[in-house]
């Protein structure tokens, strides 16, 4: 008989465990480190990219918009009644103190603004109909833009806003127009207001839906 190399050792006993003892907390998963070219970088690339596009052409909406103002003002200006002044050798009076012409002025500009409002989100929407927070916010802002460039517009070609010297100019006892001029600026307001209101409703209706979520998922099961 030959005896073994290495002494065999006796199995050690396990550790008694204490039935009061707490379990431990099982040890959270490492980080990964990021590496380059993830999804997440992915993600990053193209969003940058495409919200870049969108502004842009929030710019030039709102360019486009804004411009189309001077149309408006001349509307106003075609459309408005006219406010009839006369004077004597003290002051210059309204002809007709009971008229509401004025009224009429801020109405016409309100209406005129209304209806661009409607045309502006109608050909924003057919140029676009994906909608997004910059694409709104141009269009509002383009809208107010132009509504204020319409109310500077009308102001400047229409009668002479001095009126002193438009009074000495045509003498006394004659009527001549007031120059045109908005009682109540909250007006400027009806075109962005009423482009918002329009272009949502049109991209709530008509826009492009989002896939459904659990549609994928449950192709992927009938495949199965």
């Amino acid at each position: 008989m030959t005896a073994p190399l290495t002494p065999s050792q006796p199995p050690q006993p396990e550790p008694e465990r204490d039935p009061w003892q707490a379990p431990q907390a099982p040890r959270a998963p490492q980080a990964s480190a990021h590496l380059p070219g993830s999804e997440a970088d992915t993600w990053r690339e193209e969003g940058e990219p495409g919200m870049k596009r969108e502004i842009g052409q929030a710019a030039v909406i709102a360019a486009a918009v804004a411009v189309s103002g001077v149309l408006l003002g001349l509307l106003w200006l075609w459309l408005a009644p006219r406010v009839p002044l006369i004077a004597d050798k003290q002051a210059v009076y309204l002809k007709d103190t009971e008229g509401e012409q004025a009224i009429g002025v801020d109405g016409t500009f309100t209406l005129l603004g209304l209806a661009f409002g409607f045309v502006s989100a109608l050909v924003v929407f057919l140029v676009r109909r994906r909608g997004g927070i910059p694409l709104v916010v141009g269009l509002a802002v383009g809208a107010l833009l132009g509504a204020v460039l319409a109310w500077k517009v009308g102001v400047w070609i229409g009668p002479d806003t001095d009126v002193v010297a438009h009074a000495r100019s045509v003498g006394r006892g004659v009527v001549f127009d007031a120059p045109m001029e908005l009682n109540a600026k909250g007006v400027l307001l009806a075109w962005p207001v009423a482009a918002m209101i329009v272009h949502l409703v049109l991209t709530a209706l008509f826009g492009p839906r989002d896939p459904e979520p659990f549609s994928s998922y449950g192709a992927r099961q009938e495949q199965a």
